[in-house]
């Protein structure tokens, strides 16, 4: 009898260079439901790959000096060792760049031309470059990009469109009437209430302002814009052929029963991509996955912070499948996880050295010391049959309960249910004082089958934990041999020590803000390019401030009257850490004399006055270098 066949696909790893740990947990997790549906007897295909076309890679090529080919070969480089080192067992990697990917794509764009689903206009439009994606003024938030919260600029450009309108009925009631495409639930209401209720626009699927991309054949001047290129990847990567000459591999494995996603891209992966597959009369997905993000204790991960934690470090730290244990452990189902240094210490003397490698430690110790590293079960429990037996109900409870969590893709769940596990074995020690035992001949068959309980309970934890740590399960079973255990225990997890540990990562990493503090410089996150006309919007000039007094309902606030040229402006700061309110009287400063009025703690505002920043959140106003009267044009 054929397996039951299992495609899990995770998204591909944009290059725009090296992916960080928060980046990386998706590979683990994908990695590890590809394992467990393996140990259940399925046929799985686990695909992962890279995303390499692009305004904002033909843009970091040019920065570095390279073209666009030779600056994906190598960050894509850079992924894959990446992901062989967290010892993913994915089956095929694809590269956007892939010249079988590539000629497929440019079928598919002509099909869905050629069938109407695509036609010609012009784009106009709010862009943000980071994510490659339109908006519409309705879809801002805050007048920024909905997705990651950077500056949009508007755009206009010749463009192909696919007709969204057309399938978006079919596809609204196709999650209606499957509740589980989409999960967690929270992601399919968002998707609903925010996009498809309120009416889905034409997509944008080509791009002329740029030429990193594939080309449409039939018009080379536009390149296929990034969602129908990237997207189709699930397919092509299988054998897709639009033309109906698709290979065995593909028939067998599609639809998908998994993609597994970040929360960030849930929209293309719940909207887009099922209505291109509608139009290529394919079926969809199974499931969308969207999880949560890992998160950087001390806050978002930074370059300019010197925060980034990236696997290949961790690993130098704490070995691979301690860094796999954390970053499974700790991300919930929907909510986003946090990760840092301290925390990585903890658990890792906690749960790996303490709950687990002492356990394993403790009993082979045992087993070699009082039976020569040789038990059998001789069935002896004297007065302690409910411990025994309780112990026996765990270990199959755990493993019930593991299968019912990796169902549901709740992973940190499972691995937490094996951890239980791992307790109860611990407790059960305590429980049956085995030293105490070994100091009876009487009781020496009620210790060989202690032992033998505790060996058979922690291989089967170590069986569980294969999926999760497959190099630690290993090194567990090949110590404990079903009741021949190694001459001396392995030690799977030293302890740390936090000082050494942070100690050694600032030698690592020093801080950067210190470091450039140092040498009179600080770099922040660059923000979009910007045209002369937008600056030419900004009307600055030199103020004169003739009085200034606290706003009595705010710590942070001074009000200051400021003269620029025959009129006085209200304008109100959040400087009072760093200025008083007499010393602030007299000065000349750079007054952006056009921004809309507002009020700040009920205080009517009518401009900003301009300041520096250091890396500690110190400011200072900024001045002309030079006397200038007050209305004095800077430009």
């Amino acid at each position: 009898m054929d397996k039951k066949k299992y495609y899990i696909t995770t998204a591909i790893a944009y290059t725009s260079g090296k992916p960080h740990i928060g980046n990386t947990y998706e590979i683990v997790l994908a990695d590890a439901i590809a394992r467990y549906k393996r140990s259940q007897g399925f046929d799985v295909f686990f695909q992962t790959g890279t995303d390499e076309h692009g305004q904002k890679i033909e843009m970091k090529s040019e920065e570095a000096g390279v073209t666009p080919k030779e600056f994906v070969d190598d960050v894509a480089g850079t992924i894959k060792n990446i992901w062989d080192l967290m010892n993913t067992s994915y089956d095929k990697f694809i590269r956007t760049t892939d010249a079988d990917h590539e000629a497929q794509v440019q079928k598919i764009f002509k099909k869905l031309y050629d069938q109407g689903d695509i036609y010609k206009g012009h784009y106009e439009g709010l862009y943000c470059t980071p994510c490659e994606s339109f908006f519409t003024e309705s879809q801002l938030v805050d007048g920024k990009c909905p997705d990651c919260g950077r500056e949009v600029q508007p755009a206009q450009e010749e463009a192909y469109f696919f007709k969204m309108s057309k399938y978006a009925d079919r596809l609204i009631a196709y999650i209606n009437e499957h509740p589980e495409f989409i999960q967690p639930v929270a992601r399919k209401n968002e998707m609903m209430n925010n996009f498809l209720l309120p009416g889905l626009q034409d997509l944008c699927v080509s791009r002329t302002s740029f030429s990193w991309g594939i080309p449409v054949d039939f018009d080379p001047k536009h390149v296929v814009y990034v969602w129908l290129d990237a997207l189709t990847n699930y397919i092509t990567g299988i054998g897709y052929d639009c033309n109906g000459n698709s290979t065995e591999l593909f028939n067998k494995n599609w639809p998908a029963d998994l993609h597994l996603i970040g929360k960030d891209i849930i929209r293309f992966h719940t909207i887009y991509w099922p209505i291109f597959l509608m139009a290529l009369d394919l079926p969809l997905p199974k499931q969308v996955f969207g999880h949560p993000w890992l998160l950087q204790g001390d806050g978002k991960m930074s370059k300019s912070k010197g925060n980034v934690l990236y696997a290949d470090e961790l690993v130098d730290f704490f070995g691979v499948d301690a860094v796999r244990y954390f970053v499974l452990h700790e991300m919930p189902f929907e909510n986003d996880g946090v990760i840092s240094w301290e925390l990585m210490v903890e658990r890792m003397n906690s749960d790996l050295a303490n709950t687990l490698g002492n356990l394993v430690n403790r009993t082979v110790s045992m087993t070699n010391k009082y039976f020569d590293g040789i038990v059998m079960n001789k069935g002896v429990t004297g007065d302690q049959a409910d411990i025994d037996a309780d112990l026996k109900r765990t270990v199959k409870e755990a493993a019930e309960k593991v299968d019912k969590k990796m169902d549901d893709l709740r992973v940190a769940d499972a691995i937490t249910e094996i951890f239980n596990l791992f307790k109860r074995c611990n407790k059960y020690i305590d429980e049956t004082t085995p030293w105490v035992l070994a100091k009876d001949e009487a009781q020496k068959d009620r210790l060989e089958t202690v032992l033998w309980n505790l060996i058979e309970s922690i291989s089967g934890g170590a069986k569980l934990l294969e999926s999760f740590m497959p190099e630690t399960s290993e090194k567990i079973l090949a110590q404990l041999g079903g009741g021949h255990v190694t001459e001396k225990p392995e030690i799977l997890f030293a302890r740390q020590d936090l000082e050494e540990v942070l100690k050694k990562v600032e030698e690592l990493h020093p801080a950067v803000e210190e470091e450039k503090e140092e040498a009179g410089v600080i770099d922040i996150e660059a923000k979009p390019e910007i045209t002369f006309d937008d600056f030419g919007k900004m009307q600055f000039q030199v103020g004169e401030i003739i009085s200034c007094e606290e706003v009595k309902k705010s710590k942070k606030l001074l009000c200051s009257q400021v003269r620029v040229g025959s009129q006085t402006k209200q304008i109100v700061s959040g400087i009072k850490a760093n200025y008083s309110a007499e010393e602030m009287v007299g000065k000349k400063v750079m007054v952006l004399v056009n921004l809309k009025p507002a009020k700040l703690a009920g205080v009517l505002s009518e401009g900003m006055l301009l300041c520096a920043e250091d890396a500690e959140g110190n400011l200072a106003l900024v001045a002309p270098e030079k006397d200038m009267p007050a209305g004095a044009e800077i430009c």
